[in-house]
């Protein structure tokens, strides 16, 4: 049974993650490499429930309870203690994430369960630098994390049906819906998502509207709870650029072959709203 969770990384992904385990009754170890770090994750979580409390939508009582259950630390072998399942939320390099897993191999018991919150790389590539492929599985989860209903699991080959059930049972007790796919790059979601917003920097690129009036086509024509313009200034387009230069390289396709538009931004550091600037401007 999985009662303590470890969150590795404390970013906007990982104190997402924290909130909604520690809200669900897990006991949460939320770590990050520097102690501002790990205190920013927990003020944001802070203001977030109790935003949520200002509505209406979460009880003081859920608030106060769910703070208690969560411990912030920069040791990495006391956030895994005792865990029963890692989730990795550190930026989205294959060699971080190799490091970071080595290390927690030795550091957590051996029935613990490695979940990875890649959006796009390999699980098995990852599960690679462990002695546990059949305990390592993608938790692919959506910004933000508290809002948002998917939880995207990837299953490599050697992911066991045993951890495929319990990361199920865990979605489902954290109020996610759930989709299984293989571990392919890019999964469903990354895939789907980049190639749509690629298409739509091409397209302000070559002057066929604007991005305003591209995000209402698809908001409103198709539904879209939000253009692929405004997403991808949500994501950060350097996140985007990374993700599109791997599916470029790992499917072959022209359709992830980046803008130079997006190159040009990104190197002007207009990354979208964490920098103040992207297709749109931030506050």
């Amino acid at each position: 049974m999985i009662n303590k969770i470890a969150v590795i990384g404390a970013g906007t992904m990982g104190h997402g993650i924290a909130q909604v385990a520690a809200m669900a009754e897990y006991h949460v170890a939320l770590y990050d490499i520097q102690q501002d770090f790990v205190d920013r994750g927990l003020e944001s979580i802070r203001k977030n429930l109790a935003k949520g409390v200002e509505k209406g939508k979460v009880a003081p009582e859920v608030m106060d309870t769910s703070i208690n259950r969560i411990t912030g630390t920069t040791d990495l072998a006391a956030a895994a203690h005792q865990a029963q399942l890692v989730i990795e939320a550190i930026p989205e390099r294959l060699e971080l994430k190799t490091d970071l897993f080595g290390k927690l191999e030795e550091l957590c018991d051996e029935g613990c369960i490695f979940g990875s919150n890649t959006s796009s790389l390999s699980i098995a590539k990852i599960a690679a630098s462990t002695k546990r492929p059949d305990k390592f599985i993608g938790m692919h989860f959506f910004n933000p994390v508290h809002i948002m209903k998917l939880l995207e699991i990837v299953v490599a080959p050697e992911t066991s049906d045993a951890t495929l059930a319990a990361i199920k049972e865990v979605g489902s007790k954290l109020g996610k819906d759930c989709i299984v796919v293989k571990d392919f790059p890019g999964f469903a979601t990354s895939r789907l998502g980049v190639c749509l917003g690629l298409e739509a920097i091409r397209m302000v690129e070559q002057g066929v509207a604007s991005a305003e009036d591209i995000d209402k086509a698809m908001t409103l024509g198709y539904a879209h709870p939000m253009g692929p313009l405004k997403l991808t200034d949500l994501v950060g387009l350097d996140v985007r650029l990374n993700i599109a230069d791997y599916l470029h390289n790992e499917l072959g396709s022209e359709v992830f072959n980046a803008p130079q538009l997006m190159r040009q931004m990104v190197e002007e550091g207009k990354l979208g709203k964490k920098s103040g600037q992207g297709f749109y401007k931030w506050d």
